[in-house]
């Protein structure tokens, strides 16, 4: 089976195509805001690389969120279509489980801008609880109330941040496949959404 691993969501481009869950070839870099401009000449690239076509994937996994509206929405898109298009199957992981991957015990924080956080806690590759939106101050709260390795944007708290394995979480942690395409919206938080703890 033949995957292709998409992710738009925040400050990387991170793409990689899997052949039964071993990585042929991918990239992981940072092209923040600048998405949109190099998927399609980085995808192309890398098609050819591995001597294969968009028919010959069998499967697509991209990221939905949180992260920024429209950046979640150019890997979203792409999906979407080459799903619907080509018959493809359609699977979703969130940008939380993308940088933890399966660390046993893991925090991660990115900046949702007006001194605020998106905020989850991690064990094993699955979400415990809920992603949410918090201050910085209820962050750090949040972090020592949940103990763990720390990855995403610690520099908002002054905190040292793990680098995550991209390419190499995006095929290990659990992904939800997605049955109707057509319903599938960015895991984008809102205000209205935001603090419940």
């Amino acid at each position: 089976m033949i995957s292709l691993c998409m992710d738009t969501a925040y400050k990387q481009l991170v793409l990689g195509i899997y052949q039964d869950g071993t990585l042929l070839d991918g990239i992981a870099k940072t092209a923040f805001k600048r998405q949109s401009e190099t998927i399609f000449v980085e995808l192309n690239a890398l098609l050819k690389r591995v001597n294969l076509t968009y028919k010959d994937i069998d499967r697509v996994i991209i990221t939905e969120g949180p992260g920024s509206y429209t950046g979640i929405r150019i890997a979203m898109t792409i999906a979407k279509v080459l799903c619907t298009q080509m018959h493809k199957e359609l699977y979703c992981i969130s940008t939380m489980q993308l940088y933890a991957g399966m660390d046993a015990s893991a925090n991660v924080i990115l900046d949702a801008r007006g001194q605020r956080a998106y905020v989850a806690h991690l064990e094993n590759g699955e979400i415990v609880g809920q992603t949410t939106i918090l201050s910085l101050e209820d962050t750090k709260a949040f972090l020592e109330a949940h103990p763990g390795s720390l990855y995403g944007d610690g520099q908002l708290l002054g905190l040292e941040s793990k680098e995550p394995s991209y390419l190499e979480n995006f095929i290990q942690v659990p992904a939800r496949k997605i049955e109707n395409i057509h319903a599938l919206v960015p895991d984008y938080l809102k205000e209205s959404s935001a603090y419940k703890k």
